[in-house]
């Protein structure tokens, strides 16, 4: 018998198992991840930024989360010897017609409560020589690191606590079991008092599992990277992000140096016909048909044609992913490039085709779901964690630790 069970084993799952250890220092804890390891999908294969939160809405989860998660997690890797650099990064604008959008990006995160500054063209080529833009901001919080490192801290933090932590064990079926529920899995059945939700790309199929039907539907979109080539990483020395277009949910291909010294170029965001489909040829025939037959999807397809076509003709040609480089970085050419890693991310998406732009957390009879975390979770994973806790009631059996 457990206390609390977490489905999945990426970084918002395992904080929050860290979060729970905290707080309740006797509770059985489990985390279940169907994988052979940790922070495999979304974790493992996001571009290693730690945010700052300029672009989210003020007052939201996201820039509330992130804009405090970004000094927690900083103080985590300090604290545990952890690489990881702020660097900072620019914002730039590369023709007069940005330059409004790029003032209201500044204001937002004033709003935000984030160190920004204005800078001229001239300043930006300061710090980054290489760039052509017409104005920027730099944002002086932005840092890098490796997740996959601070998901194994966090997973040797949980078992120092007494956690059970179980790989390749994948939930098949939750069922009730008087007050408390039974998860079915293919290595037997762990009954548990609470369940937390946070399986990321398969989210509202768990929350289904537990009776939890969600608001939105995950779709996933792949996210494709190239890489410099070594003798080029001279031309990046921090983040350099464009001016996003506020119609569109995602940030335009932009250049991040990693903390192994690796400069990513991307990514781009294009369906996902898979929902941990890394490749162009990945297909699975229940994910697809999920996403066709979803009325939000075309809503959605509709309403960002023109921006989704862009992306497609992107991900199919070299020229065209290099040529939205060069808006940033002129110097870059197709022969610079290699092609690395891709990302899935799992978005929700409701059924009047908008997307959730915030972490959507919904509550369940004994359980939590987790139903929308993607990009900045990593950066705002100890936040996240904290505020799931701060939502469960209290087991009657067990003593709290109260923090600050």
């Amino acid at each position: 018998m457990y206390d609390f069970a977490i489905v999945g084993g990426g970084i918002v799952g395992l904080s929050t198992g860290m979060a729970l250890g905290k707080r309740y220092p006797s509770a059985r804890i489990l985390v279940l991840e169907k994988e052979n390891n940790w922070a495999f999908h979304q974790t493992g294969n996001n571009s290693g930024v730690i945010h700052s939160g300029i672009y989210y809405k003020p007052g939201s989860f996201k820039a509330k989360f992130c804009r405090d998660g970004s000094r927690s997690m900083v103080e985590f890797c300090q604290e545990y010897g952890i690489e990881h650099e702020i660097c900072g990064k620019v914002i730039v604008a590369t023709d007069k017609q940005q330059l409004p959008r790029l003032e209201n990006l500044y204001k937002r995160g004033l709003e935000n409560g984030i160190e920004v500054q204005k800078i001229s063209s001239e300043e930006v080529k300061e710090i980054e020589p290489h760039v052509s833009c017409v104005g920027g901001i730099k944002v002086f919080s932005t840092g890098i690191v490796n997740y996959k490192q601070v998901c194994l801290k966090y997973a040797e933090l949980i078992q120092q606590q007494g956690g059970d932590l179980r790989l390749n064990t994948k939930v098949l079926k939750i069922s009730p079991s008087g007050n408390n529920q039974v998860l079915e899995t293919n290595k037997g059945n762990f009954e548990t008092r609470f369940v937390i939700n946070c399986a990321g790309l398969h989210s509202d199929r768990v929350a289904k599992l537990g009776g939890v039907e969600p608001s939105a539907k995950i779709v996933p979109f792949r996210g494709e990277y190239y890489e410099l080539t070594p003798e080029k990483r001279y031309l990046v020395k921090t983040l350099i992000y464009p001016v996003p277009n506020p119609d569109f949910p995602f940030l335009g291909v932009h250049f991040t140096r990693m903390i192994d010294g690796s400069v990513h170029a991307g990514p781009n965001a294009v369906l996902s016909l898979k929902r941990e489909g890394y490749t162009k040829t990945d297909f699975d025939l229940k994910d697809f048909a999920e996403v066709i037959t979803y009325p939000g999807f075309w809503k959605l397809a509709a309403k960002h044609a023109d921006e989704g076509i862009q992306e497609i003709i992107r991900s199919f040609s070299k020229a065209a992913f290099t040529r939205s480089l060069q808006q940033l970085i002129p110097e870059v050419q197709a022969e610079d490039l290699v092609p690395t890693h891709a990302g899935v991310r799992a978005q929700a998406l409701m059924n009047d085709g908008s997307l959730v732009d915030d972490f959507l957390i919904v509550p369940g009879e004994n359980s939590i779901h987790v139903c929308n975390a993607p990009s900045p979770a990593a950066t705002s994973s100890l936040e996240i964690g904290k505020a799931i806790v701060a939502q469960i009631p209290q087991l009657s059996h067990l003593e709290t630790v109260v923090t600050a």
